[in-house]
């Protein structure tokens, strides 16, 4: 995908944590000099995987060398099953072998998984060095790059594991989008969907509109959906970094995706795809428990179907679906909150009960299951 746009920059203020989401097609080539200009120095690991290494490891090396920075390469697999314990302790192992200190960095080079992993070993290694984000994926660009929540996955959930450590930049280049998969790029949609979700009607609109062009990867049409999705988490991340309240919206469609995620070994469906089953199924419960209208629901089923992502849950029984949500980091006090639409562009958090769900699911049609 090729781009002429000019910069773009998305303040993240959180005081001392604060730091800058910058927007550039070709920006890959000057992460060495962007690097300099924030103060980093020392040693620097980038912690990629073979995918995007050979696409892009050769420029992000040539920048950072360029610069004057002593770089160690760390491979990690693609994938979700590089989010585990054992690849971070592979990772913290290196950096010690490699004498790593306080003034050194790391730069993650990849996806939300290379992104999450990077920065949970950056949390770790001598009590948190600095790491710097540089996303290759619409689903990192617009989501996981931003907002400092790093970690890893168990067995019994998602993202169970992990720590808040903010990067101190995040250099996103459009023209890595490219390269993409066309099932990652799709993917990446249900992101975006989400944020006119919870927080902006006119931009859900503007999605609506421009899904071709989008399918297509338009480039001004990428770059903004890029952009507005990093300014409302920004907004967000800002009035509750640790996730206390506000920042518990970003969640919508996980409460279900998550499940879906665990329930197939983390092998079956790709993030964005559990997430845009996740919204649908999300804003049926909504409808379910009168918060939201049947034509809300309709709309986002259609909005994911025009992306051609799925809709319909690929679970038979309830006691599946209900024992995996049982395992989400979103359980306070032995009941489980879920982000739940009320109307386009604005959420709600409730508890939900068993019972509820229970009825729901068993009130889902044989076409809205399977």
């Amino acid at each position: 995908m090729q781009s002429s746009t000019a910069e773009q920059c998305v303040k993240v203020s959180l005081a001392e944590r604060s730091y800058d989401i910058v927007i550039k097609a070709g920006l890959l080539h000057e992460i060495g000099g962007r690097l300099r200009g924030i103060g980093c120095s020392g040693k620097v690991a980038v912690i990629t995987n073979p995918v995007v290494g050979r696409l892009y490891g050769k420029a992000a090396l040539r920048s950072l060398k360029a610069a004057g920075y002593q770089v160690a390469v760390i491979l990690v697999p693609d994938g979700e099953r590089a989010k585990t314990l054992r690849w971070t302790a592979a990772i913290l192992n290196r950096l010690a072998k490699e004498r790593f200190e306080r003034g050194s960095f790391v730069v993650a080079l990849g996806g939300g998984v290379v992104g999450d992993l990077a920065g949970f070993a950056a949390a770790l290694f001598v009590r948190g060095i600095p790491f710097v984000q540089v996303p290759t994926t619409l689903v990192s660009q617009v989501d996981s790059s931003v907002g400092g929540k790093t970690g890893v996955n168990h067995a019994l959930g998602k993202n169970l594991i992990g720590a808040f450590h903010q990067p101190r930049l995040v250099l996103i280049d459009p023209t890595t989008l490219g390269t993409l998969p066309t099932r990652e790029w799709v993917a990446g949609l249900a992101e975006v969907i989400k944020y006119g979700m919870i927080e902006d009607a006119e931009f859900f609109t503007y999605i609506e509109r421009h899904m071709k062009e989008l399918l297509a990867m338009e480039p001004s049409r990428v770059v903004h959906i890029v952009t507005r999705s990093c300014q409302i988490k920004a907004s967000v991340v800002m009035e509750d970094e640790r996730e206390s309240d506000r920042r518990r919206v970003l969640n919508y469609g996980h409460t279900v995706g998550h499940a879906l995620e665990s329930l197939g070994g983390y092998r079956k469906l790709i993030h964005g795809e559990a997430v845009a089953i996740g919204m649908v199924q999300e804003a049926s419960l909504a409808r379910h428990l009168g918060l939201c209208s049947q034509a809300l629901v309709g709309r986002q089923r259609s909005l994911v179907r025009a992306a051609g992502l799925p809709d319909t849950l690929p679970v038979a029984r309830f006691s599946e679906l209900w024992g995996a949500m049982q395992h989400d980091k979103k359980m306070a006090g032995g009941r489980l909150h879920c982000v739940l639409p009320v109307q386009v562009g604005r959420v709600t958090i409730v508890p939900i009960e068993r019972p509820a769900v229970k009825e729901w699911f068993s009130n889902l049609g044989r076409e809205a299951r399977s």
